[in-house]
């Protein structure tokens, strides 16, 4: 299949690795070279003109914009919104998550195209490599996959002057930082994260670099869920990436969803990125409380540690495992009424949530009062399931002859 006259399909963000790509796949493979860009978020029209204009410069036959947000949060962030996955109990996927549905479309593209080969631009010592290999190889164990990169170790500044002897664009030089945006969120990563002691400098942030040196006035937003899906802000009816997309407008002027993580990759090593996901922040907190409102205690224990292991195979590029089916099945089970709204008070680096209310609020389901007054139970009835509950406690005592 592969022929050669048949195209290599690149993915292509348009950054210096990717960049390179172009004309050394071009040159080395004599084949033409088609760019693909999935948007999974991040990307305004500007953006996307500059990417077409970058990948033809280059040397690509033909460069091809595939929108991917809706099929993103459909198929992935719906999911992590449902099971309140953090990973570390800190960071929200925000970058990752969707290089599986980035694949998925590469390797439909490669079908469409007749290619038999599908590139990137990875290195050796990252997760993307890990997310796209498994992901290709799972939906078209026939491609050949391509990376430059990783496999011939090219170091960047090699890269530079490979593209600087033809003549050809360079991506902007000069930051200190390699950003990399999507629907929920940002990831920064620097000399800074390189080690675990220190955080990058306020104007790093790319999303907030004012937030604190220009404090906005406290703000109150209200957030609409239905069956655990965001369907509104401030009784504004929108499509759930419409809404992710005004949440971190809103958020990233409070320098909301910051922090730096620090965690295992997937090839088992330690590593630190900072991160800006000011929707992510305000979705997952409110969603969390309002479950909070409407599930059982024993509905929200069976749900977390499934959430746990969700969130890793996601992480992991293995969202085609049999296993994700499953406990998504149970996560959009568990929803059934987790619907109704959250206030969220929004400030300077802190997200407050006012309150909570629902058509299904376990709450005002009850006729007591917590603290207050007996509902469906009686003084005698809260007597006796205390020394029921006293039992173990006390027969453990007993037995010890004390």
């Amino acid at each position: 299949m592969n022929t050669n006259d048949s195209p290599i399909i690149l993915a292509f963000s348009g950054g210096l690795d990717t960049s390179f790509c172009v004309p050394w796949l071009k040159e080395t493979y004599k084949r033409p070279v088609v760019t693909a860009t999935v948007d999974t978020g991040g990307l305004d029209s500007a953006a996307k003109d500059t990417l077409a204009e970058r990948s033809l410069a280059l040397g690509a036959t033909d460069h091809v914009l595939i929108e991917a947000r809706d099929t993103f949060f459909d198929d992935v962030l719906k999911f992590l919104v449902m099971g309140n996955v953090r990973r570390g109990q800190l960071y929200p996927l925000c970058v990752g998550a969707e290089r599986g549905i980035q694949a998925r479309y590469l390797a439909e593209l490669a079908r469409e195209l007749g290619a038999g080969t599908v590139a990137h631009g990875c290195t050796a010592a990252g997760n993307d490599q890990v997310r796209f290999e498994i992901i290709l190889r799972t939906l078209a164990p026939k491609l050949e996959v391509l990376a430059p990169v990783r496999d011939h170790s090219w170091a960047r500044k090699d890269q530079v002057a490979y593209l600087e002897q033809r003549g050809l664009p360079v991506p902007t030089k000069g930051s200190a930082y390699s950003i990399n945006r999507g629907l929920w969120g940002v990831t920064i990563g620097g000399t800074e994260t390189l080690t675990s002691t220190q955080s990058i400098p306020e104007s790093a942030w790319v999303l907030s670099p004012t937030a604190h040196t220009n404090p906005q006035p406290a703000e109150e937003i209200t957030v609409e869920y239905t069956r655990g899906v965001p369907t509104a802000i401030d009784g504004k009816t929108s499509s759930p990436v419409a809404i992710v997309e005004k949440l971190e407008a809103v958020g990233s002027r409070f320098g909301l969803g910051r922090g730096i993580h620090l965690g295992d990759t997937i090839i088992g090593t330690k590593g630190r990125v900072a991160f800006e996901a000011p929707a992510a922040e305000i979705l997952l907190t409110a969603h969390r409380e309002l479950e909070k409102l409407t599930l059982s205690a024993i509905q929200q224990r069976v749900k977390e540690p499934l959430a746990l292991i969700y969130g890793d195979l996601i992480h992991e590029g293995k969202q085609l495992d049999p296993a994700c089916r499953d406990i998504e099945a149970l996560l959009a089970s568990s929803q059934k009424r987790v619907t109704g709204t959250v206030r969220c008070l929004l400030r300077p680096g802190s997200l407050f949530v006012v309150g909570t209310d629902s058509p299904h609020s376990l709450m005002a389901a009850s006729r007591g009062t917590y603290g207050e007054s007996a509902g469906e139970w009686t003084p005698a009835d809260a007597l006796g399931f205390s020394t029921i509950l006293s039992l173990p406690g006390m027969l453990y005592t007993r037995a010890r002859g004390e």
